[in-house]
């Protein structure tokens, strides 16, 4: 075949068969095992793409046969579900009272409704996959291009991506139309980033470009396994006898798109489900409401319940039989009778358990979840990614639900853990300041000076140069530098350095006319480094051009005044910058051969890496350091080496060799970059301003006020941390404030001796300490009778040691007693470990926000995480259960959508237990007159129907549209958001009541109707049976229900009255359908007619008319005594603002859509929107003497009701229509 061995990426995906039949072919070991990928024109190719066969993207439809148990997993999820199928399974036996269908027909039909939205969502994702498979791409087939589909892509294809094409997988890169085999893509899919990326293929593939030559590729590629890290890939690529190692620079994953460039030819590496793309796109981490799991408590106190009365009804049926009753034949030896006979009470114990748990199933509320899922599914897509007062009109952004199921959590968050760099910021970087050696550069003022001015009561003014040059990116005014001004300087020299290292060091590409720097556009990983280039251009070195080893600077004045050259820098190196490290560096080689490390970084790592020399440039950069940061400034140190090639050569050995290793290469990289980062000579710093976004200090404000307690984790220095804590509000000067730092004089003599052990113990020390100060320092102040709010500010070495097990409790009760927390130079970890600390530890939910990837952790630790769609990417947005565009918009999130979201849900979860076990109750009287023989009170579909039909609709239309108060009053009053917090509204003493007037209304229901037909008789002179009695009792049972949900909204809209009517009536029009026919087959019979009957006598209306009103007297008085002398405090301002238009009406949103253009106002079909309000609008229960605040609001003028005389004649005048318009 012309090769020794044959080998597989994926050993654990391959039958064992295969590999030892592929050992003996090719008499090789498994340990020799490698992939080899070989151009398929070549006569020596084997591919062993079919022992894959991951070329598509695999997709499994769900099993949609209708049987309880093709939904296993929805069963496992659902207590309730599982329950009833097992009601279902017992109801066909022979002790069941009533039929199968009774308890079939809802699981049934809950199943069906859960079962059609999931067929729905797999319909649109297999229509989805169908086309992206059916895409099309060129694939080299006998030395020509031919056409195919990607789901037909086998590893080791040769493919060409035209430009502005998507990678249909990951490729390695082999040659391309641009010049020194490089191409642009762009990666919008896989992180959210339009900036453009560098792409550079081996100089060995640079001519594989045609498709003859493309077929004499030949070659072995060792590579890892398929992952789903995006920003990895360790290999290596054996061809003429030479191995080459691969890095990401070769590598095209799919989903990323080509740019500016003609078109590439590469290699399939992974294709289908073993992309990289497709290994991240796991489902976020499944969460689950607080509201839910006491939801599972409620439905487990039903199961309690269910069970008592199953245990009462089977003592009472075994008391009960007995031999003197001997005319019932209870001792019978026909079949089915050992359930009464009197000589094995045990039996009939057991027996009329499960008679009665199958009579008493409906106490469970089987629609209960599959409407609460509905309801937040249209809360979520309806409501919140429809709500223009989240809509960012600047970047076409709405606010987006990623999840339903946590929509009234968002009605219950706590605590707010927050990123301040774009989320609190706007993350558009402007070079504002900087230092050379000794001097300081840049007159401007920040935000964040001019607010501590003004807090200790000084104005500043700020006097700008008038020719001073402004660019995005670019807001310093400083005469000294701009123009060739720095040759005047005392320190040219380093200025030139200084310049030259903004301008070489860095992974920018420049877009647009070289020959014009103003059209230039700069294509950055983030927009600090994009800002530090534009800097450079406005000093005089403008980078115009770069190919993978060269980079191009235009410089200006450096020899003399006026003169421009244009000069090459080879780059040799590039050390990449990562959280690890937080410094990038480069190699390069000048025109004239000198060889210069340029480093930049954050200080921390830029100092530890300084030569001993130059002592007074260090002290007093770091004395501009904390200026900069004190004016909330993001600062880094730039410095530099001058290298001797002998030294460069050898370590640059060293480095070619960790390249090519295929195990650690990421950790052997940073080892080998140790060895060349050092010596480094301090050019001096820079101070890059990020301003605090639109409306982010009266967001704070505002969710503060709503008892949300907000804690800051970031990166930045402490100094930063503290200013723009300041700035947004989150601390002000009344404040107590702990600062926990490791930036002290003993710490830093500590480290000064370089012992590690003795530094950590020391540290540890030092935290213990200090935490155990400040929290006899809190608990003192709660002493008072007015002590000051407390703020804490703990930096990231710190809070290294106080996450320690021994001191996290201590951390914890500090931090829970504090206003404000501000966590500086913190890791990702450490940010997730700081969420988890207070969900776990405190108990308290929590929402985690931010807008990069070093967010993701926190943001999947919270209760609830929020993804800003900023300037870092989507990363966070991707990770996230919700994503908005502003920090500002939290507040609509959280106090309006959140605790409506959270009001509804309490509403619907409380009725549904309401309605049920009122209805149960009633067959429960009932069984105390049938000697707890188990004989139903009810026909089966009344039972059947009465969740699913009867009383479903409305609850639902509750859970969508009604509202306490309105959007802008939600804001105005935050402090209604803490009814939220406090878990107000789903209270065990919130559910007792309940329970008591279910057992008051059941009490009427029964004895009610059944004392009253004794003395009544139809128009034949007959009394009525039990038949006409139980169906008499369950109209006024649904007109009941139905009624009372009426009486708990806040607002009545055309909907509640269609939906409650619309009920009422389908059990009108189905009882006259069901009563005027008879068959065969059931048990129909027994209701036959009835209802004619019924309606045909005085007795029906009367009683139609007394029960409900007899049975809603109790809840009647029960709500007014409340909203009189003990109300919520919704209650109360609506009664202030009962007369005052909505300032958040249709009128208003349509002015707003006007102003936008078709392309920014994504579907303005928002007339279901929450906001909106019926003509027809009112409270259900008004306190006396008030008209209703929501028909006040659109002018419409509500009469006094009949109960107004009992509080007052006329205490306030009607509202003047006239003035309201």
């Amino acid at each position: 075949m012309g090769f020794n061995l044959l080998s597989l990426l994926l050993l654990d995906r391959v039958p064992r068969s295969t590999i030892e039949f592929l050992l003996n072919q090719f008499d090789s070991d498994e340990s020799n095992l490698r992939l080899l990928l070989f151009a398929q024109f070549s006569v020596t190719i084997v591919k062993p793409i079919f022992l894959f066969d991951s070329r598509e993207i695999q997709y499994q439809l769900q099993n949609t046969t209708f049987s309880p148990f093709c939904q296993k997993d929805y069963l496992n999820r659902r207590v309730a579900n599982l329950y009833f199928l097992s009601i279902s399974i017992l109801s066909t036996t022979p002790i069941s009272p009533v039929s199968p269908i009774t308890n079939v027909l809802p699981l049934s039909l809950v199943l069906l409704v859960s079962l059609i939205k999931e067929a729905f969502e797999d319909w649109k994702r297999f229509q989805n996959d169908m086309s992206i498979n059916n895409k099309k791409v060129d694939v080299l087939q006998d030395q020509r291009w031919e056409s195919m589909s990607w789901k037909k892509l086998q590893v080791g294809d040769i493919i060409k991506v035209k430009q502005d094409g998507f990678f249909p997988a990951d490729l390695l890169f082999l040659a391309s139309t641009n010049a020194d085999g490089v191409c642009y893509i762009e990666t919008a899919n896989l992180d959210g980033e339009t900036n453009l990326k560098i792409r550079k293929a081996l100089e060995k593939t640079w001519d594989y470009l045609t498709p003859e030559k493309a077929s004499e590729f030949k070659g072995e590629i060792q590579c890892e396994q398929p992952n789903n890290s995006l920003y990895t890939f360790t290999g290596n690529l054996l061809i003429q006898k030479q191995t080459l190692p691969l890095s990401p620079n070769q590598i095209l994953l799919r989903g990323c798109s080509l740019r500016n460039t003609e078109y590439i030819v590469g290699v399939v590496l992974f294709t289908g489900q073993e992309t990289k793309v497709m290994m991240n796109s796991m489902n976020v981490p499944s969460k689950r409401s607080t509201l839910e799991r006491k939801l599972d408590k409620l439905i487990l106190a039903l199961f309690a319940t269910l069970f008592m009365m199953c245990f009462i009804g089977a003592i009472g049926s075994a008391i009960f039989v007995n031999k003197k009753y001997f005319y019932l034949h209870l001792d019978s030896s026909e079949e089915g009778s050992a359930q009464f006979n009197p000589k094995n009470r045990f039996v009939v114990f057991v027996l009329t358990m499960f008679t009665l748990i199958t009579l008493y199933s409906t106490i469970i509320p089987i629609s209960l979840y599959v409407s609460i899922e509905m309801i937040k599914f249209i809360q979520s897509t309806q409501f919140i990614n429809k709500d223009l007062g989240m809509y960012h009109n600047e970047s076409n952004t709405a606010a987006l639900a990623r999840t339903s199921n946590l929509n009234e959590e968002l009605g219950q968050v706590e605590y707010i853990f927050s990123d301040k760099t774009g989320t609190l910021t706007r993350n558009l970087m402007e070079f504002f300041k900087c230092s050379i050696g000794a001097e300081v550069y840049g007159n401007g003022v920040t935000e964040i000076e001019r607010g501590l001015a003004e807090r200790n009561g000084m104005k500043i003014e700020e006097n700008r140069s008038p020719n001073a040059v402004q660019e995005k990116g670019f807001n310093f005014d400083d005469a000294r530098l701009m123009r060739g001004a720095w040759r005047n300087e005392p320190n040219p020299d380093a200025c030139k350095e200084f310049f030259r290292c903004l301008a070489i060091c860095h992974t920018v590409l420049p877009e647009g006319d070289e020959k014009s720097p103003e059209m230039i556009k700069y294509q950055a990983a983030s927009p600090d480094e994009a800002a530090l280039v534009i800097a450079a251009k406005h000093f005089g070195f403008f980078f115009y051009r770069r190919t993978p080893t060269t980079i191009y600077v235009r410089e200006s004045h450096v020899e003399k005044m006026g003169k421009v050259q244009d000069i090459s820098y080879e780059i040799l190196n590039v050390l990449e910058f990562n959280s690890t490290r937080k410094r990038q560096s480069v190699v390069c080689r000048y025109p004239d051969g000198r060889l210069v490390l340029y480093c930049k970084g954050a200080d921390t790592v830029i100092y530890e890496r300084l030569s001993d020399s130059n002592n007074d440039i260090k002290k007093i950069t770091r004395e501009y350091l904390e200026q900069f940061g004190s004016s909330g400034l993001r600062t880094l140190c730039l410095a530099y080496r001058e290298l001797h090639p002998n030294v460069y050569e050898s370590w640059n050995e060293k480095f070619i060799q960790a390249k090519s290793s295929l195990q650690d290469r990421e950790k052997k990289l940073d080892e080998v970059a140790e060895l060349i980062e050092n010596d480094l000579i301090l050019i001096g710093s820079t101070a890059i301003e990020d301003k605090l976004q639109e409306g982010v200090p009266r967001c704070i404000e505002t969710l503060q006020r709503a008892g949300i307690k907000i804690w800051v984790l970031t990166g930045d220095k402490i100094e930063t941390a503290i200013n723009i804590a300041y700035a947004c509000s989150l601390i002000n000067n009344d404040m107590k404030q702990f600062v926990i730092s490791s930036e002290t004089d003993a710490i830093r003599e500590v480290e000064d001796r370089g012992d590690q052990v003795e530094i950590a113990r020391f540290i540890k020390d030092e935290v213990k300490r200090e935490l155990k100060k400040c929290l006899e320092e809190a608990q003192s102040y709660f002493l008072t009778v007015s002590g000051p709010k407390l703020a804490l500010v703990i930096d990231g070495k710190c809070l290294m040691y106080a996450l320690d097990p021994s001191l996290r409790v201590m951390l914890l009760n500090l931090s829970l007693n504090c206003h404000a927390v501000v966590c500086c130079r913190v890791s990702p970890l450490q940010k997730a470990q700081v969420t988890s600390m207070v969900k776990k530890g405190a108990k308290k939910i929590t929402l985690s926000i931010g807008d990069g990837a070093n967010d993701v952790s926190m943001i999947q630790a919270a209760h609830v995480g929020v993804g800003i769609s900023g300037m870092e990417g989507m990363q966070a947005v991707m990770a996230s259960d919700f994503a908005i565009a502003q920090f500002r918009y939290l507040e609509d999130l959280l106090l309006v959508h959140g605790r409506w979201s959270y009001l509804r849900i309490c509403k619907v979860v409380i009725y549904f237990f309401y309605k049920n076990l009122t209805f149960t109750l009633t067959q429960f009287w009932f069984t105390f007159q049938t000697g707890f023989s188990g004989q139903r009170f009810y026909d089966d579909w009344f039972q059947s129907l009465y969740n699913v039909i009867f009383t479903a609709l409305p609850v639902i239309i509750v859970g969508l549209f009604d509202k306490d108060v309105s959007a802008s009053l939600s804001k105005k009053y935050p402090e209604l958001y803490m009814e939220g917090i406090k878990n107000v509204f789903f209270k065990w003493k919130v559910v007792a009541i309940w329970a008591f007037f279910s057992v008051y209304q059941s009490l009427i229901f029964f004895y009610f109707v059944s004392t009253s037909n004794l003395s009544a008789k139809n128009s034949a002179g007959k009394i009525f049976g039990l038949w006409d009695v139980s169906t008499m009792a369950f109209t006024c049972v649904v007109v009941t229900v139905n009624l009372r949900l009426l009486m708990i909204c806040n607002s009545i809209t055309r909907w509640h009255y269609i939906s409650v009517g619309g009920s009422i009536l389908a059990w009108f029009v189905f009882i006259f359908i069901y009563s005027g026919i008879t068959t065969p087959y059931d048990r129909q019979e027994n209701i036959y007619f009835v209802i004619y009957v019924l309606m045909s006598t005085l007795y029906f209306y009367v009683t139609l008319l007394l029960v409900p009103v007899a049975a809603l007297f109790c809840d009647f008085v029960y709500q007014g005594v409340q909203r009189w002398f003990f109300p919520y405090d919704y209650q109360i301002v609506q009664e202030i603002h009962r007369h005052e238009i909505d300032s958040t009406g249709r009128a208003q949103l349509l002015e707003i859509g006007n102003q936008l253009s078709p392309s920014e106002a994504r579907s303005y079909a928002i007339s279901q929107l929450p906001r909106e309000i019926s003509k027809h609008t009112g409270f259900a229960f008004d306190s006396p003497g008030y008209e209703s605040f929501f028909a006040a609001q659109l002018g419409a003028y509500a009469p006094p009701k009949a109960w107004d005389v009992a509080r007052r004649a006329s205490m306030r005048s009607r509202p003047k229509t006239e003035q309201q318009k």
